[in-house]
């Protein structure tokens, strides 16, 4: 069950009017790496979650906290769409294409929302549930949560920069913050489960069923050998059960690969010494 409380977490009010601003916000709120997108892989995880109730807390936890930040930020979009001079917007009524190069602003804004957010980015892409993972397999999520917040908190700090308004500053110097802890919880919980199940996902698999004499191989499959010097390249492993090879010049196993031809219904083109034969 969720429960709406008016009152906003944080304050969403900015200094003045600004189309453009309110544009590039779109892209925190239903950007890939959004608020919309964490909001539900952290809720969808949770709900999928079996057996695990302290992660499965959390993830609501974390996942109800993020519809808050959508709101927020949709309410800084709509404020900062109030009162924007009516000739931008008179003009993006008209004519969206020049009205937006004139004003900066989304003309969906004006044309689709009535001066309100949409579920899309900054450059009026629909949201798409596609932007989600959620797995069952809680390790490989959290990984995935863990990018989806480094991305997302590399957004909102560039448009952090973008701005001089202070009181879209603050909202976003409260997204940043929340987004460094979540940061910081998701590598903490990240190393608790590898510490309980090792770094491989997943680790129910037996080893003895994969390929082991490959599975500790770097392959130089580009110019230069600097990727030779990494960590990944020598020494034990991390998951401490193989050592890292470099191999420097790989050689196929499998032969050249010869297909059969297709059946002539498909009406592919015939082999060449087919060819001749249907003259």
């Amino acid at each position: 069950m969720f429960y709406h409380i008016k009152e906003l977490q944080f304050e969403a009010k900015p200094d003045q009017p600004n189309a453009l601003m309110a544009k590039k916000l779109q892209e925190l709120i239903g950007g890939q790496y959004g608020e919309m997108s964490v909001a539900m892989q952290y809720l969808f995880q949770g709900w999928s979650t079996r057996g695990n109730s302290k992660y499965k807390d959390l993830l609501l936890d974390i996942g109800t906290e993020e519809i808050g930040h959508i709101e927020m930020l949709a309410t800084m979009v709509a404020r900062l769409l109030d009162d924007c001079p009516i000739e931008d917007q008179e003009a993006a009524m008209k004519d969206p294409a020049v009205g937006a190069i004139l004003s900066g602003m989304n003309p969906q804004h004006a044309i689709v929302s009535g001066l309100g957010a949409r579920p899309s980015d900054s450059v009026g892409n629909p949201w798409m549930g596609s932007y989600i993972a959620s797995s069952g397999n809680l390790l490989a999520d959290f990984r995935a949560n863990l990018n989806a917040e480094s991305q997302g908190r590399l957004q909102a700090v560039r448009i952090y920069e973008m701005t001089d308004d202070q009181g879209v500053k603050d909202l976003l110097s409260v997204l940043i913050a929340r987004d460094s802890y979540h940061q910081n919880q998701w590598a903490a919980a990240i190393a608790e489960l590898e510490e309980q199940e090792g770094i491989l996902v997943p680790s129910t698999f037996p080893r003895e069923k994969e390929r082991m004499d490959i599975a500790y191989n770097l392959y130089n499959f580009s110019e230069g050998e600097e990727s030779s010097t990494g960590r990944w390249a020598q020494g034990t492993a991390l998951d401490g059960q193989g050592e890292y090879q470099y191999v420097q010049q790989p050689k196929p196993e499998g032969a050249k690969p010869i297909l059969k031809p297709a059946p002539l219904k498909t009406h592919n083109t015939l082999p060449a010494d087919m060819q001749a034969n249907t003259k």
